[in-house]
């Protein structure tokens, strides 16, 4: 743990020196190609750069290699930092130490995984591009019956071999030009066969991210139809647990003849009595004749 720790330290803190010693060396190795009529001092400052470059890639592979707790494991894994340490001196091929470095800052990146391998095809396509024009522009160029003679022409055959086209304007006569063209060609399919991996995958996550959410909606719809028959359930139980002739029984609360009763509040001849309260002439009979007279 300790030794892993130490080799995740070492390869962070190495991830920007070997990026910046790459474009050095892509610079470098793509100078005198196409500038052949360079000074002198320039062609020997870019081989010195080469072989600087080459021995921080060398020093930085031991390094990890002397870290790692399983030696054959990271011997088994980088295999392609092994090729780009190992061949130094075909120098068609000393280009895989950029694209090793390219891979190897990919790797240590933190980056999602769609994005990570957008950004791998995307510098994948650019240095097989790069690669491919300097490598086979360096071998064809001096050929006695070769067609590609300056950058441009490199370039536009690179396009047409990764695309597997091959319109036939230029192609490589030598044997190591053609060695180059079948390793473009099988790298351009395997990148478009990634492209379109990609894209179905993408497309497939898509799918089924609606799928969990339709089917997560359906569940909570289902939830919810179950929660409701459980309180209609309730609402029966509860209307059953009522006995008959509790809660409003008949003949309490309105009583008929309770509240107003007839014959009560305002009786015939109650409360206003005629000759009661109102001075009417009442009618006195008049006095008897006396007796005798």
């Amino acid at each position: 743990m300790k030794q892993t720790s130490r080799q995740l330290r070492w390869e962070r803190r190495s991830q920007t020196p070997l990026l910046v010693l790459a474009i050095a060396f892509a610079v470098a190795y793509a100078v005198p190609i196409v500038v052949p009529d360079a000074d002198q001092r320039v062609h020997r400052a870019c081989t010195l750069t080469e072989w600087v470059v080459w021995g921080a890639f060398a020093a930085d592979y031991l390094m990890r290699l002397g870290l790692s707790t399983a030696k054959k494991a990271f011997v088994r894994t980088h295999w392609l930092d092994l090729v780009a340490v190992l061949l130094p001196m075909l120098q068609p091929l000393r280009l895989l130490r950029l694209v090793s470095t390219l891979l190897l800052v990919g790797r240590r990146a933190r980056m999602a995984p769609q994005i990570r391998l957008t950004t791998y095809v995307a510098g994948a396509v650019v240095g097989l591009l790069m690669f491919g024009s300097l490598a086979v522009l360096s071998v064809e160029r001096d050929a006695p019956d070769g067609n590609i003679k300056n950058l441009g022409d490199a370039v536009w055959w690179s396009f047409t071999t990764m695309t597997t086209v091959g319109y036939g304007d230029h192609s490589p006569t030598t044997g190591l030009g053609r060695v180059l063209a079948v390793g473009l060609m099988l790298s351009g399919i395997a990148l478009l066969g990634v492209v379109t991996a990609n894209i179905a995958a993408w497309f497939i996550s898509r799918f089924e991210r609606d799928d969990r959410v339709e089917r997560a909606q359906t569940a909570a719809i289902s939830e919810l139809a179950a929660e409701v028959r459980a309180l209609r359930a309730e609402i029966g139980r509860l209307g059953g647990a009522a006995a008959p002739g509790a809660g409003t029984t008949p003949g309490t609360g309105t009583t008929p003849g309770t509240g107003t009763t007839p014959g009560t509040g305002t009786t015939p001849g109650a409360g206003t009595t005629p000759g009661a309260g109102a001075d009417v002439p009442a009618h006195v009979p008049e006095a008897a004749p006396a007796a005798g007279g």
